[in-house]
């Protein structure tokens, strides 16, 4: 028998700090966000809240809640505040607790302000396993901002939060900064995404990579050949 034990350590599943329930759905007031913060829609959203709203039966308008919380979410620069969702309730003339109930259920609503620049690292299997690794990305990412997972940097332009499954599995590793998906990442394109945001410019949206959406990075390796005929299929299938 072996008496020497040997230990090992493992990778967590998440390295986010854990957020107790009372963080992540109870409100406190606070001089960043309260009730007396005044915030209302933009005339050109006011348009566009309008022309969510007439999507619904008018009985049925709190329907709109979340469509209109997300704009109201944008205009306040990615912030869901206890003023914001107060406003979404006036408008759709609905109890503000409400309101409450559906920003602090989905995690889209952000009800803590984040940087310009909202950051979110799928860690999930695919992207865990695809390319280079979506642990490299993380290390790239938090080694040049110099902030952790869900911290902000110092000069409020970036915000860094790790998130499950984004939908672009075969386009893995990937990051979702503000509404767009940056694809096919290594260590070195991340890096240069966010050298190009800090400079005020657009970098490229999509696959950082030699291929196009999600096709394959290479030669076809099916399909190669013209398919036989339908009715050869069928008529050997009945010999």
């Amino acid at each position: 028998m072996f008496s020497r034990l040997v230990t090992r350590q493992a990778r967590q599943f998440s390295t986010s700090a854990r957020a107790g329930s009372d963080a992540l759905m109870v409100h406190r007031n606070s001089s960043h966000n309260n009730p007396s913060i005044p915030f209302s829609l933009t005339p050109e959203n006011q348009k566009i809240a309008k022309q969510i709203i007439a999507k619904y039966p008018p009985q049925y308008k709190k329907a709109a809640v979340i469509p209109l919380l997300e704009v109201a979410q944008k205009q306040n620069k990615n912030f869901t505040s206890i003023s914001v969702m107060n406003h979404v309730a006036e408008i759709l003339e609905m109890p503000p607790m409400r309101v409450y109930e559906v920003a602090s259920f989905y995690t889209m609503f952000n009800r803590e302000p984040v940087g310009d620049h909202f950051v979110q690292i799928c860690t999930t299997t695919p992207c865990m396993l695809g390319g280079c690794g979506s642990d490299k990305i993380v290390e790239a990412i938090t080694s040049h901002l110099g902030v952790g997972l869900g911290e902000t940097t110092p000069d409020k332009k970036f915000t860094l939060l790790e998130v499950e499954c984004l939908g672009a599995c075969s386009n893995a590793p990937m990051v979702q900064i503000n509404d767009k998906f940056y694809e096919d990442l290594t260590p070195e394109s991340i890096t240069s995404i966010l050298k190009d945001l800090s400079a005020g410019k657009q970098p490229k949206t999509g696959p950082h990579s030699s291929r196009k959406g999600s096709e394959p990075d290479g030669p076809l390796t099916a399909l190669t050949e013209e398919p036989p005929a339908p009715e050869k299929i069928f008529l050997a299938e009945w010999r």
